[in-house]
């Protein structure tokens, strides 16, 4: 028989529990709104800074032209870099992307063994090496190979870049899937590379768009390794053996000049290359998202029906 002095101590010490779990609760919140805060508060600086100083150059002929001569009143436009940029991102992605989703692919439903630890060790370590040292690689590789700097060159050297932020964001999506899904397919007896293909990437999709994404816009931004491959170019490119420009090499080059025209114009490339690959983001988003938005229809007609 609970007694009232009980019921009411009961009562406090509950009362007490809860507070203090709302006020632990509140503490928490106000953590991370206020290290969102912080990580927005530079991002949205830049933001600013880039637009407001980069806008004034942007026009036809400066999205178009190739760049003027040094220090003289025509300064040209970024049209090569701008081409250069976009033929990169598109071939380093071929070579990229296969590579490190099926490098993910291995080491979530093949790895659990030395090979795979083996091989996940190393891809952590290439993600942490510095890209001037991919760069030297490339060149050594390629450029002196071939006897010239090449579109092929800046490919090897981006490729190279993508692979292990693929690989990893790959890996970590396909683990997020539930053990369920393959449980209750093998058990239909479904083939494992069916279950792999058609079930397990289906549900892990929007994980590997995000990482594939990061990799695109780490590679778009990349200079160093460009330096000893591609070594820039002020003409557009006419063909994949010989040197050709790209917006960092640009950016990097026109922040450089003592001319308040270059400088205005490596406002602008960046300016440039941040909707570049913001438009890259979006697109991408929206037809993964379109696709899963129609899958989603179609499940719940056939449900209806």
């Amino acid at each position: 028989m609970i007694t009232v002095e009980q019921r009411a101590e009961f009562r406090k010490h509950f009362r007490y529990n809860v507070g203090r779990r709302l006020v632990i609760d509140k503490i928490v919140k106000g953590v991370v709104f206020g290290c969102v805060i912080l990580a927005i508060v530079p991002l949205g600086s830049i933001l600013v800074e880039v637009i407001t100083n980069g806008s004034a150059a942007l026009s036809i002929e400066f999205l178009t032209q190739i760049p003027g001569a040094v220090g003289s009143a025509d300064a040209g436009g970024i049209g090569p870099a701008i081409q250069g940029t976009i033929v990169l991102i598109g071939m380093s992605s071929l070579i990229g992307v296969p590579v490190g989703v099926m490098g993910g692919i291995f080491l979530s439903e093949y790895g659990d063994n030395r090979y795979g630890r083996t091989v996940r060790f190393f891809n952590d370590v290439l993600a942490e090496f510095p890209t001037i040292v991919i760069g030297i690689f490339a060149f050594v590789m390629i450029v002196l190979t071939l006897g010239n700097f090449s579109v092929w060159a800046g490919t090897f050297a981006l490729s190279i870049i993508m692979l292990p932020i693929i690989t990893r964001t790959t890996e970590e999506s396909l683990k997020l899937v539930p053990i369920t899904y393959r449980e209750a397919a093998f058990a239909l007896g479904i083939k494992r590379w069916a279950v792999i293909t058609k079930i397990i990437l289906s549900q892990a999709k929007n994980g590997m768009v995000t990482g594939i994404l990061l990799a695109v816009a780490r590679i778009a931004g990349e200079t160093a390794p460009l330096i000893f491959t591609i070594l820039g170019s002020s003409q557009f490119m006419d063909g994949f053996n010989g040197p050709i420009d790209a917006l960092p090499l640009r950016i990097w080059r026109l922040s450089s000049l003592p001319y308040d025209n270059a400088v205005a114009q490596g406002w602008g490339a960046a300016l440039v290359l941040i909707l570049m690959v913001l438009s890259i983001n979006i697109g991408v988003r929206y037809i993964v998202l379109r696709k899963k938005g129609r899958g989603l229809k179609l499940r719940m007609r056939g449900g209806a029906l």
